[in-house]
């Protein structure tokens, strides 16, 4: 149609979310699909942190806040920077928005012109790229493999940089490979980013205390102190606080992009939700000590999923060591044909296929710039996450 903007024909609507539309869609009418797509806590909001918001509603704070966020709140991120990170931000140099992703489209959409490149290390969650696309700029994409453990390395960060590079983008642990960065592999990214000062850091932490076996979190402003002033700090209260629908994301960075990011929201959304905040302020400043019974949790979840996937001829899975999701690598499927006699060519048709044949919706590995894979969540119960690589290995068996 001639009035759609001509920049949507360079982005696509979130195949996560395409495929939990679709599942749910198929549910409605009246078919058994277990979905296994979506990136959202089964858990529930813990009791304290509702019972804040009934607070702030019946104390009447329904109105209008600051664009990025109350003072309140601010103090309350600044806090837990302060106390889990060792980083220390001013009011000033902390942004609220609605959602993690929005404080990375204010971020992107604040600081880039058109041609300026973005380094994406691959896979990448699905909205970076064409976050950067919106925003005119050019996805430098980094393939990082299984060999490498799904994680960028110091040479293939210094072949990407170029003169029009301004951000590189991290993400630990990471959506949808669950790799987790370590801290020698973070001082050896920040050597390369020091030779290059135009360079600046966006970090997605979003799963910071969904850890495995022991490990350590470290984000790479707190690592190399010198690389601060150039580094937004991104997390939020979805994941570990199983506060999706609540959309409150926040960051810390220099108060020159805090402000043009403010600027940004002020013209979309203005502020977040007045109750989503001062349950935020809770989930900060409360009790911590569910998180790590469900990272005990998930990691149980993950240790019988791969149990399982192993056990499927041709399917093979590298161990996340964190966040709530499963890569598996199905290349030796490729190839092979559907008992209706249709070959599978790629990653998206096979994951079409457990769809169609399986009723289990998972997300092709295409959709994360890496294939073939495919993501499987494991944010669902035991049961669940049973039954359906129970049909996912009756399907693939039926391949030829």
């Amino acid at each position: 149609m001639g009035f759609i903007a001509p920049r949507l024909d360079v982005i696509k609507p979130s195949p996560s979310m395409a495929v939990t539309a679709r599942a749910i869609e198929m549910r409605g009418a009246g078919i058994d699909v277990i979905s296994l797509s979506a990136g959202e806590p089964d858990f529930p909001t813990p009791p304290h942190i509702v019972e804040a918001a009934y607070e702030a509603m019946r104390k009447g704070e329904t109105r209008y806040t600051a664009v990025d966020g109350t003072a309140a709140l601010k103090k309350a991120v600044a806090g837990k920077f302060s106390r889990e990170n060792g980083l220390d931000y001013k009011p000033s140099e902390i942004s609220v928005a609605g959602g993690a992703k929005q404080i990375i489209y204010n971020a992107l959409l604040a600081t880039l012109a058109p041609g300026d490149e973005v380094v994406v290390p691959a896979p990448y969650w699905v909205s970076y790229t064409d976050i950067v696309l919106l925003g005119e700029g050019r996805p430098v994409v980094v393939p990082c493999g299984e060999a490498e453990g799904f994680k960028l390395k110091p040479q293939a960060l210094r072949d990407a940089i170029t003169e029009r590079t301004k951000w590189l983008l991290l993400n630990t642990p990471s959506n949808p490979a669950g790799a987790v960065y370590s801290r020698d592999e973070l001082t050896a990214l920040a050597a390369v980013l020091l030779e290059h000062p135009q360079v600046h850091v966006l970090t997605d932490d979003i799963y910071e205390h969904i850890l495995f076996d022991g490990r350590s979190f470290h984000t790479i402003a707190a690592v190399e102190p010198r690389l601060k002033g150039r580094t937004l700090t991104v997390n939020g209260v979805s994941k570990a606080y199983a506060m999706t629908g609540w959309r409150i994301g926040y960051a810390g960075g220099p108060e020159p992009l805090i402000r043009a990011m403010a600027v940004v929201q002020s013209q979309s959304t203005s502020n977040p939700s007045s109750i989503s905040q001062a349950a935020t302020v809770a989930a900060l400043e409360g009790p911590q000590d569910f998180l790590g019974p469900r990272a005990l949790e998930f990691q149980a979840r993950r240790d019988r999923a791969l149990q399982l996937l192993q056990e499927v001829p041709g399917l093979t899975c590298r161990t996340p060591e964190g966040a709530f999701y499963l890569y598996p690598n199905c290349s030796a499927l490729i190839g092979r044909r559907r008992p209706d006699g249709a070959v599978i060519g790629s990653d998206d048709e096979l994951s079409l296929y457990l769809l169609d044949k399986a009723r289990v919706a998972v997300v092709q590995g295409s959709a994360y710039g890496l294939s073939p894979h495919f993501r499987i969540s494991i944010a669902t119960s035991m049961d669940l996450i049973e039954k359906a690589i129970g049909r996912i290995a009756e399907a693939v068996q039926a391949l030829r």
